[in-house]
């Protein structure tokens, strides 16, 4: 497993329902959530290893919204 963390400009719960069809559908992504409390809208990403965040970036602007990798 590998946690991935990523900026994004997800900012409310009907952002979190566009974006879930793209995330849920991707194979190889087993865990995800959006920290919306926090004020760089941080989304966590569990994966197998086979994931990069490029790829995972990608996912996620196939869902309409940004995600930019963060170091935590």
């Amino acid at each position: 497993m590998k946690t991935m963390h990523f900026k994004t400009n997800i900012n409310c719960g009907s952002c979190v329902r566009g974006v879930t069809p793209a995330l849920d559908g991707k194979a190889g992504i087993t865990d995800w959530k959006v920290d919306l409390e926090s004020e760089d809208r941080i989304l966590t990403v569990r994966t197998n290893d086979q994931l990069t965040e490029d790829e995972v970036a990608a996912v996620v602007a196939d869902g309409g919204f940004e995600a930019k990798p963060v170091d935590r």
